[in-house]
């Protein structure tokens, strides 16, 4: 950018004439605009102005040099303006990362619909459930659960995940329905890996009351559709995230079970590279995804409205 400058300087005293004049344009001093010509006299090795009481005026080659110059600067100011008009325009490239349940049920249809309203864009939607290093990876925005880690990165709070404990009804005519979570130590629990690691559920009851109950079963997953499947299929009762197990409560395949009792919510973020120079696609496309995790959010179809 330094040699930009120069450039500009330089250009700007042959269409002027004048040191002073060039100076005073471009708000700096006329002994700094002196020594910065210079300067680029000697890395050049060419006499570029000739200097007399009345001006100055170029030289052969510094007159050829003005010319090349003016051309970088045109290109220079038009790359400018390409950057800031795709800055401020919904347009272009969006890498989204996200979990695989999360992505295949919620943000597929969300991504849809922004992409309606926004013909100019080009989505990548990546889903994988391990941690994605957003600046290695080149993505733009990541939707990430829970409590986020202190770091650079910028981050917008989109609303929060309730879970909620299921079973099949054929299970629950077999095995009895837990009343109370103690009761849960002693059913079949299908574990999720991931978040439930340590086989222990929290819960938040009436009057506010906590219980914390340590659950076992035959089957762990990281994935949680293994898991809804296997709720379904009436291997065990399941703590899965409403927006997993709402259709198949909605359709009778699954039963809440302890609905006093609540599992902690997690909250759900949108993150991105940077807080700053955010770009309008990535700025504009985190403002309307906190359009759309209002109250009951997880109970939105599954398929994109047209």
């Amino acid at each position: 950018m330094e040699n930009i400058q120069a450039m500009r300087l330089f250009v700007r005293v042959v269409d002027l004439g004048s040191f002073s004049k060039a100076a005073a344009e471009l708000g700096m001093g006329q002994p700094a605009a002196t020594k910065q010509v210079r300067r680029m006299e000697t890395q050049l090795g060419a006499r570029l102005l000739h200097r007399s009481t009345r001006g100055v005026t170029p030289t052969e080659i510094g007159l050829l040099y003005c010319e090349k110059c003016k051309l970088i600067l045109h290109h220079v100011d038009e790359a400018a303006s390409v950057a800031a008009l795709l800055q401020t325009q919904v347009q272009g490239a969006l890498r989204i990362s996200t979990s695989v349940a999360f992505g295949r049920r919620v943000m597929a249809p969300l991504v849809m619909q922004f992409m309606r309203l926004n013909p100019g864009l080009q989505v990548d939607l990546s889903c994988d459930d391990r941690y994605v290093d957003l600046v290695e990876q080149g993505v733009d925005v990541a939707i990430r659960m829970g409590r986020l880690a202190d770091s650079t990165l910028g981050s917008r709070h989109l609303g929060l995940n309730p879970w909620v404990v299921v079973a099949s009804h054929d299970y629950l005519r077999q095995h009895g329905t837990p009343r109370t979570p103690k009761d849960l130590a002693s059913h079949d629990a299908l574990i999720y890996s991931t978040v439930q690691g340590d086989a222990r559920w929290h819960f938040n009851g009436p009057q506010g009351r906590a219980a914390s109950v340590a659950v076992r079963g035959r089957l762990r997953s990281n994935n949680l559709s293994m898991l809804l499947s296997a709720a379904r299929a009436g291997f065990g009762v399941a703590a899965l995230p409403r927006y997993v197990a709402q259709e198949s409560i909605d359709s009778g395949a699954l039963h809440t079970v302890l609905d006093a009792w609540h599992l902690p919510q997690q909250e759900v973020h949108a993150v991105y590279p940077s807080p700053k120079l955010v770009p309008a696609k990535v700025s504009q496309f985190i403002e309307w995804l906190q359009g759309q995790f209002g109250p009951d959010w997880w109970a939105r179809p599954a398929s994109p409205q047209k």
